[in-house]
């Protein structure tokens, strides 16, 4: 909640709100929530990371409804994978989505 040092780091840091975004790109619960408590009252968390099936969230619904905002999952940033896919692997192979230039800087695993 609201009370986990994590939490508390991220409004401190911001003078006392949260942020306008978060992400989770983990998808735990542990995670998810941290980052739902992290958001200002006006802020937005996106979970990108994928949970598990089994996975299951608890957060006290006059939480949700009284912190307001908004909470979405984004598959594949919101894109149809069958369709999407293929037309991002022909673009790149017409020399029209230069990959390379999303890479900036390359460290190795050690």
């Amino acid at each position: 909640g609201e009370d986990q040092p994590v939490v508390q780091a991220v409004h401190e840091i911001l003078g006392g709100v949260g942020a306008d975004v978060v992400v989770d790109a983990v998808g735990l619960p542990g995670t998810f929530t941290q980052a739902f408590y992290m958001r200002d009252l006006a802020g937005r968390v996106v979970l990108v990371g994928v949970p598990t099936p089994e996975m299951r969230l608890e957060l006290p619904l006059a939480d949700v409804f009284g912190r307001g905002g908004a909470t979405k999952s984004s598959w594949y940033g919101d894109c149809l994978p069958e369709r999407d896919f293929p037309l991002y692997t022909d673009l790149y192979l017409q020399g029209r989505f230069p990959l390379g230039d999303f890479v900036d800087e390359r460290i190795s695993i050690d």
